[in-house]
């Protein structure tokens, strides 16, 4: 599948304008805050909608300002895993990911939600509630959650930001799994170079509503003087650079 965007959006003094496309592959959005990461998002998702331009999935249009032809968010069918995870507090965790289902029938969605409770190993927490589970677990959850309707894309807000680093590193290899399994286009937001490097086929780095660059993930780290990319890096980085052999990436290749 190739999920293809061109779209602009202008929201008071900022304006978000920005092309690309990837096929199955994982795509990171790379960049300050407020750079327009996740407004795209937003706009793929349905959530928000552009003032102009297309945003497809092979031949299956999402949004097209010229024709006005698209697609109502609950018939997008993306998953979408948001910064805040938004659980809902008074549901278990069975009924958090059996509501990641609506639409499909009862029985489909029981089949489903045993499934993947036992492929994310969280079904010895399918009564609990959120308040009752740790970060890590809450982030299997949410990701479980997003997969349930088996999505056609699957959307991440820095899922992973407010985690610790063993257990960041331990969602990145759950992560890799899931693309393995369900191969269908990722696209993830984080400031985390890491995670990046580690997850992504390719890097789309923002800046003031722009992509200035689209790399591989070892060029960011190569060459990162290239399109000002350099600003958008730790120091420590950016002094190493020629020098990246020597840079310590624990999450690569995990």
């Amino acid at each position: 599948m190739t999920l293809s965007i061109s779209i602009r959006k202008q929201l008071g003094s900022f304006e978000l304008d920005v092309s690309w496309e990837i096929n199955n592959e994982f795509a990171v959005l790379f960049g300050h805050s407020g750079a327009g990461k996740s407004l795209t998002l937003q706009m793929i998702a349905g959530l928000i909608e552009p003032d102009q331009g297309v945003i497809k999935l092979d031949d299956l249009l999402f949004f097209d300002s010229a024709s006005g032809k698209g697609l109502r968010p609950q018939d997008r069918r993306l998953g979408y895993v948001f910064q805040d995870l938004a659980l809902f507090p008074h549901m278990t965790v069975q009924e958090n990911i059996l509501y990641g289902g609506c639409g499909i029938s009862r029985t489909e969605r029981l089949v489903r939600a045993d499934n993947i409770l036992r492929r994310f190993r969280i079904a010895d927490l399918r009564d609990k509630l959120p308040a009752q589970i740790s970060g890590g677990q809450k982030q299997r959850v949410a990701l479980a959650r997003a997969l349930m309707r088996k999505p056609r894309v699957l959307l991440l807000d820095e899922p992973f930001s407010a985690l610790d680093a063993a257990i960041r590193l331990e969602m990145v290899k759950l992560l890799k799994e899931v693309r393995h399994d369900f191969a269908i286009p990722v696209v993830m937001i984080t400031h985390d170079l890491r995670e990046a490097r580690s997850l992504a086929d390719r890097i789309f780095v923002y800046a003031d509503g722009r992509i200035i660059r689209s790399v591989r993930p070892d060029e960011i780290i190569l060459c990162p003087e290239s399109g000002g990319v350099q600003d958008l890096l730790p120091s420590s980085i950016y002094r190493l650079q020629g020098h990246a052999s020597a840079l310590a990436f624990p999450y690569a290749g995990s």
